[in-house]
């Protein structure tokens, strides 16, 4: 494709967005469920919510296209951000399991467990030898485990809270602690870092660091209050990704949340589980475009709008091309046919069994939240219990999207 048609294409895309859709990313509105093969939870019936048609508002472009005209929200707001994750208590397996949301938390698990997988196995069909990532916004370490399995060399993980990266070094600690005699457990280093201002490059032990993957999962978009914090974001991610190296994430999906909102009759829109609320509606700036977001126990804090397609351009500097982009349930349904990936999201209790056992409950006391599985059951020939998230987790899950890019070589 010469550059051209890339900038029609970019175009087009742009105004898609401006008129809140988007062709590509469009959530399926039909209910679907997938039989059972001898375990309620190796497979989903799932369903995301649908939406009423409306004309939506054009956003203003009065000045979006100028970097230097870019709005900048008064405070710092990752302040605000490592604040709210330092403040955030530590549950514990028992605590977590009587959660409102403990199948979505699982079921999001699952869905950066696959993504991980998928990748290292591409950068191994590729090279021989070590393997070092870059956990880019690492938490409090819940990505460990994966990369251990993963079997990598080097872990460098970094987060702008200071008492996540305690508790991440923490886990590391017991992990290694844990561990077999025999069994090598990769080395790791911690950075407290504020990602979106601050160069990596400068705080590393080893000055000539070089990353097969950059992980970056729900963090990006945080990034995206100003041009220069996004940009500053993106080097980080992918100036030290050696050739042929992959950025990986997940984040919100911007054209689905924009779509939500203007099918909405209020400036926010949601369930019993999330919300998601904009100052007003209509106007979707390129950077700064604020919303509050809010799930049940675990975020609640003011995210930022990403417009994909600018991201998309953006990595272009750091000699980074995007490999795919999907919804979770674009991703979901691709990846469910492998029987490796529905063994795992059985082992990992991703999916809600129903209709529940005699020694448990359904995590929603709302009958309609389960509609679409009874449905499943009366239209198609599958066997109970199934596996299923409720309604509302559906509908919370459904606004994220899985992304990855590529170093060119």
């Amino acid at each position: 494709m010469d550059s051209s048609e890339r900038n029609e294409e970019y175009a087009a895309e742009k105004k898609s967005f401006e008129e809140g859709k988007e062709t590509v990313c469009r959530p399926a509105e039909e209910e679907s469920c997938k039989e059972k093969s001898g375990s309620e939870e190796e497979n989903g019936a799932s369903r995301t919510s649908s939406q009423t048609d409306r004309t939506p508002r054009k956003r203003n472009l009065e000045t979006e296209d100028s970097p230097a005209k870019y709005l900048k929200l008064e405070g710092n707001h990752g302040v605000k951000v490592a604040t709210h994750y330092n403040d955030m208590k530590e549950y514990g397996l028992e605590k977590r399991s009587q959660s409102r949301i403990f199948f979505l938390r699982n079921f999001n698990n699952w869905m950066k467990s696959v993504l991980i997988v998928e990748f290292l196995e591409r950068v191994r069909e590729k090279k021989k030898g070590d393997i070092t990532v870059l956990d880019l916004g690492c938490g409090k370490g819940g990505d460990l485990l994966k990369w251990r399995k993963g079997k990598i060399s080097k872990l460098v993980c970094t987060d702008l809270a200071d008492v996540s990266i305690q508790q991440c070094q923490q886990r590391y600690k017991e992990m290694k602690n844990r561990s077999r005699y025999n069994e090598h457990i990769f080395s790791a280093e911690f950075i407290t870092a504020d990602s979106t201002k601050e160069l990596l490059t400068e705080k590393y032990s080893d000055p000539g660091i070089y990353f097969d993957i950059c992980s970056c999962q729900f963090v990006y978009h945080y990034s995206f209050e100003t041009y220069e914090q996004a940009d500053m974001m993106l080097r980080n991610a992918c100036e030290r990704l050696c050739p042929g190296g992959y950025f990986i994430g997940t984040t919100p999906n911007g054209f689905e949340i924009v779509k939500r909102l203007e099918a909405s009759d209020t400036d926010s829109f949601g369930n019993e589980v999330y919300t998601v609320k904009f100052q007003k509606k209509g106007e979707y700036a390129l950077f700064g475009c604020k919303y509050d977001f809010n799930l049940e126990e675990v975020v609640n804090v003011p995210e930022f709008l990403v417009y994909f397609p600018l991201l998309v351009e953006m990595a272009k500097k750091y000699q980074m091309k995007l490999v795919y982009k999907k919804t979770f349930r674009e991703y979901f349904e691709e990846k469910i046919k492998n029987e490796e990936h529905k063994l795992l999201l059985k082992r990992m209790q991703a999916l809600e069994q129903y209709p529940s056992d005699q020694n448990s409950k359904l995590v929603s006391e709302n009958e309609d939240d389960y509609k679409h599985v009874k449905e499943c059951l009366k239209n198609v020939q599958a066997k109970p219990p199934l596996g299923t998230l409720s309604k509302s987790e559906w509908e919370a899950t459904s606004i994220y999207l899985v992304f990855a890019f590529e170093k060119e070589l």
